[in-house]
């Protein structure tokens, strides 16, 4: 069976948890194999640090060179301004209601930030 998907859930505005939970985890947990696939969610204030941060935005990329798959709210960036710059990053933004909702009543591993 494996080790199974992991989403997080990624809603921290806060650049120091982006680097030293989000991302620092994201990427281990493929490298380590604690996990088979990992998904992370980029939403709400997330979106709009990843949108202006260049720091951040480096980590990204790493996160999906190593396999990390990035998906963004398509609402909350395009409220905030920032989802050409997220696509720009290779970012798939769609909607993410109706999909978090079957994560959650599937009862998927999710973590949230």
């Amino acid at each position: 069976m494996g080790n199974g998907h992991l989403y997080i859930l990624w809603t921290s505005g806060d650049p120091v948890t982006a680097e030293k939970m989000v991302f620092m985890y994201a990427i281990n947990s493929l490298k380590k194999k604690w996990w088979d696939k990992v998904t992370l969610v980029v939403w709400g204030a997330a979106a709009q640090l990843a949108g202006h941060d260049a720091k951040v935005q480096r980590k990204l990329k790493e996160a999906q060179k190593a396999g990390v798959h990035v998906a963004a709210c398509k609402a909350c960036a395009d409220q905030l301004g920032v989802t050409e710059v997220l696509e720009n990053l290779g970012v798939e933004v769609i909607y993410w209601g109706g999909p978090l909702t079957e994560v959650i009543k599937k009862g998927e591993k999710l973590l949230t930030i």
